[in-house]
């Protein structure tokens, strides 16, 4: 519930002129704004003035409208060197890249409230390690606690082996950090029991992107504004994204782009574009593969398609067999044509098998996705009909999470091949790839341990372990759980959590000493019970993965606490630097992973300072696409550290991947795949790496693979999931106003109030037939969620399709319920329920599947039913202070 009201400040002090400036990136969504933070003490009380040279900015204030003012939201006070401090965090005015007209989203425009500051709702941050003791979590020391977690993890290691050590870590928290994770976990104590926070299994998000020689981040932002018809599928940019939206795509629709959106639920950028001319492609969930093949088949009946691209950058037969799909393999992609499911001899062979697909028929596909027929031929057209000059349009395919997450597998093969046809590679305005969301901070210190996975699709083809599989066979000793919620944030929630009650707090192991032996020879005959032992390393305390399961809780610093360097959607590196001191005893994760990591005996952690880390994890980098390997040499020739070579570039960072030029320059890459790029002839001299896909494809031949995409290995399980009597579709995703699971938003009073619950989105006459209004508490409950109960071992070629689980005993039926406030709005689909994605009291995924894609191994969230249920008045109803029931779709 929230707060009764919110007081804003009505001011806040001006940096004066010698105030410290330090260039950073905000911390949220993929598109990483360029900011500024200006500190200086608070002792003596010096405040900057009105006049132009009495502050930092060098302005008169009052300044115009998009001037570098200072709003309440920006200004903080923190500890520096152990001094209280200003600081001011406002967009970066002088930005020549991303954010170049120095906006901000509201996320980005509040970074400032993130600082922890005991005065404010950050006071929760965690600050000291702590135990559990006789059921309570205390605090004690960093040795005290890391003895413990050493004896239990090498215990579990000796006595149940690798895979019985679980490690749930995020995979975005900057390049140190997952180095060090990943080295640790994968390096060390290579366990399978491994996975990143969105999937049940280390495996690609993309596979059909993977297959078609596609890299997810390979466009660059200009690439988005210069198409002239742009496909969004499964996201609106301005809700999840929105400079990318406002400073790249909302100019192009007003220059005259065609934008077409495909998604169930209309929004504000989705209303944006359809009031200047775009297209909704409003779907039933899940139904995205019928729509983007009838797509395909009318550009190819036309003979629309871009023949002279294709020609030159899709394999024929002999290509796309000369080391593809042959024999016994386990790589992650080659397996998958074997059976020739998947695999073509081309453009024209998969021609011949799109236009024998019943449900690429346009009139099919649209009676499957419920919409308007009319649409598809004219997305079709948008995308590939020739101007009246003979000229082709450019096009540009963006997907995201409500694409990939509805059919993963099908849905990424569907589009890929799509984008082929209409020549969407490597040309300006002219690309394929995700939209993002996180930042991209992974850099991986050890290879996942295939061979070690439990998981044999037919064929004897290993498949990366499902951990939350793994973990409800009772096969997880010890899970050391990094950066995510685990429960929430997975499917089928809350049977996932009554498993960690069994196996924690329900197991008679506990805790009832203070000293440390006790305490460890305690978890040791947990885990030896069959139980559970929990690590939780954060930077709050999570409920319930922290609050209720966690034996040792490790406090983490985050954003501005610590040097640190990622990258964002287009692959720009930049270095986000310490400006204030940690709370309390809070670490960065690489500096715990190494503490934990010599406690347990393992060698190569003796960093010092976070530098150290990300250049040991440098060339690791190479080939990448964020290779930033040529920085560090760079770096070192002039005298320099890595981090501060990077620091160099300020705000606009540099585009990886990074090579460097005959003089020692440096040079980034605007985009991957880029076939007009002309490299060096001498080739990579030094040690520059020529990635192949600079100017190639990533396929064995450099260039694209046309896949199929079949239906029937995703129909059973939309068949049988799809809504019967009074059930309606339950889906979920972000929203403009909230970040993630919210962990800073909860913190900020004016987001609280403005979101203080989940709601749900339901259209008038789903809500008139149950009587519900706008404000109403409705319960949102299943007795059919699906989940696969066991880890098997396929035999026959059909063993983990749906039918075939349901039909041999391996889906088990769950419950589910959940409660959310009622925004009544004709913005979605008749029969869909829209949810904030990630409420950690309210959690959506309770109503989605626990099963996941049986090519890929990944979750489909988006696909989850439910029934509806008023169960009265919210306090939101009536007295408008919180929450709002006017329609997003609003342009």
């Amino acid at each position: 519930m929230s707060t009764p009201y919110y007081v804003p400040e009505e001011a806040v002090p001006l940096p004066p002129p010698d105030a410290e400036v330090i260039a950073t990136a905000c911390d949220y969504c993929i598109v990483a704004c360029g900011y500024k933070v200006y500190r200086w003490p608070v002792r003596g009380g010096n405040r900057g003035g009105a006049l132009a040279d009495q502050n930092a900015f060098g302005e008169d204030f009052p300044v115009s409208p998009l001037g570098p003012w200072v709003a309440p939201n920006q200004h903080n006070i923190v500890l520096h060197n152990g001094e209280p401090h200003h600081v001011v965090i406002i967009p970066d005015k002088d930005a020549e890249f991303v954010n170049y007209s120095g906006n901000s989203s509201i996320r980005g425009g509040a970074l400032a409230q993130k600082v922890y500051n005991p005065q404010t709702p950050t006071r929760d941050r965690l600050k000291s390690p702590m135990v559990r003791m006789f059921g309570v979590l205390m605090p004690v020391t960093w040795d005290f606690a890391l003895d413990i977690v050493a004896a239990v993890g090498n215990d579990v290691l000796k006595k149940h082996g690798t895979n019985a050590y679980c490690v749930k870590t995020f995979s975005y928290g900057y390049m140190e950090n997952t180095y060090a994770i990943t080295k640790y976990a994968l390096g060390n104590i290579r366990t399978a029991n491994f996975t990143f926070h969105d999937t049940p299994s280390d495996v690609s998000s993309t596979p059909g992107f993977r297959d078609a020689g596609f890299d997810n981040f390979a466009p660059s932002y200009d690439d988005w504004a210069e198409a002239d018809t742009l496909l969004m599928c499964g996201t609106d940019p301005y809700e999840t994204k929105t400079i990318l939206f406002t400073d790249f795509i909302m100019p192009a629709i007003l220059g005259g782009q065609k934008a077409i959106f495909m998604l169930p639920r209309s929004t504000a950028g989705v209303a944006f574009a359809v009031k200047n001319g775009g297209l909704l492609l409003d779907i039933q969930p899940g139904t995205d593969l019928p729509v983007v093949l009838a797509i395909a088949r009318i550009i190819v009946e036309n003979n629309w398609q871009d023949d002279d691209w294709i020609k030159t950058w899709v394999n024929n037969k002999w290509e796309s067999s000369s080391g593809f799909g042959q024999g016994t393999r386990n790589t992650p992609w080659q397996w998958r044509t074997t059976w020739g499911k998947f695999q073509t001899d081309g453009f024209d062979d998969w021609k011949d098998w799109l236009l024998a697909q019943d449900y690429s028929v346009p009139e099919k596909a649209a009676e499957i996705a419920q919409i308007d027929v009319q649409k598809i031929y004219t997305a079709a057209e948008w995308m590939a009909k020739p101007k009246a000059d003979g000229s082709r349009p450019k096009t540009s395919i963006m997907i995201e999470k409500g694409f990939y997450w509805s059919n993963n597998t099908g849905n990424t093969q569907a589009i890929s091949a799509l984008g082929i046809a209409c020549g969407c590679g490597g040309r300006p305005g002219q690309v394929i790839g995700r939209a993002g969301g996180h930042q991209r901070g992974g850099l991986r210190g050890g290879g996942y341990p295939r061979n070690k996975s439990p998981e044999k699709l037919p064929g004897r083809r290993r498949r990366a372990m499902d951990t939350d599989r793994y973990f409800m066979a009772g096969h997880t000793r010890f899970a050391h759980v990094i950066g995510t919620t685990w429960v929430q944030a997975m499917c089928g929630t809350q049977s996932l959590q009554t498993k960690f009650d069994e196996l924690t707090t329900r197991n008679p192991h506990q805790v009832s000493s203070f000293e440390k032996q006790d305490i460890i020879d305690t978890l040791i005959m947990r885990a030896d019970s069959g139980g559970t032992v929990v690590v939780n390393q954060d930077i709050y305390l999570v409920d319930p993965i922290g609050a209720r399961y966690a034996d040792i809780v490790l406090p983490a610093s985050g954003w501005g606490e610590e040097d640190f360097t990622r990258a964002n959607g287009e692959r720009r590196i930049r270095l986000y630097p310490k400006f204030y001191d940690a709370p309390g005893e809070a670490k960065p994760d690489w500096w715990i992973i190494a503490q934990l990591s010599r406690k347990m005996g393992f060698e190569g952690f003796d960093w010092q300072n976070s530098n150290d880390v990300l250049e040991e994890g440098a060339r690791f980098s190479r080939g990448s696409r964020k290779d930033f390997y040529m920085v560090k040499v760079a770096a070192h020739r002039e005298g320099k550290t890595l981090h501060q070579k990077l620091g160099e570039f300020g705000t606009n960072g540099i585009q990886g991947p990074v090579l460097m030029r005959a003089d020692g320059t440096l040079e980034g890459t605007k985009r991957l795949h880029d076939i007009t790029r002309k490299l060096p002839a001498e080739g990579p001299v030094g040690g520059n790496v020529f990635n192949k896909k600079l100017t190639h494809f990533n396929s064995q031949t450099g260039k694209c693979n046309i896949q199929k995409a079949p239906w029937d290995l995703f129909s059973s399980y939309w068949e049988w999931m799809k809504p019967r009597e009074d059930e309606i579709w339950i889906s979920s995703g972000r929203i403009n106003e909230r970040w993630q699971s919210g962990y800073d938003d909860r913190r900020r009073p004016y987001i609280v109030q403005r979101w203080p619950e989940n709601w749900i989105e339901i259209h008038p006459k789903v809500a008139a037939a149950r009587g519900i209004e706008n404000g109403d508490y409705v319960q949102v409950y299943s007795d059919r969620i699906p989940v696969q109960t066991e880890t098997i071992v396929g035999v026959n070629g059909d063993d983990f399709e749906f039918s075939s689980l349901l039909k041999n005993g391996h889906i088990e039926l769950t419950k589910g319920s959940i409660t959310a406030v009622a925004i009544v709005t004709a913005a979605v689909k008749e029969n869909l329920g829209y949810m904030d994605f990630l409420h950690p009291a309210q959690p959506a995924n309770a109503l989605s599947g626990r099963v996941v894609d049986w090519i890929s191994g990944n979750y489909n969230f988006k696909m989850g039913v439910g029934k509806l249920r008023k169960m009265g008045e919210s306090p939101y109803k009536h007295q408008f202070r919180s929450m709002s029931f006017a329609r997003r779709d609003i342009a």
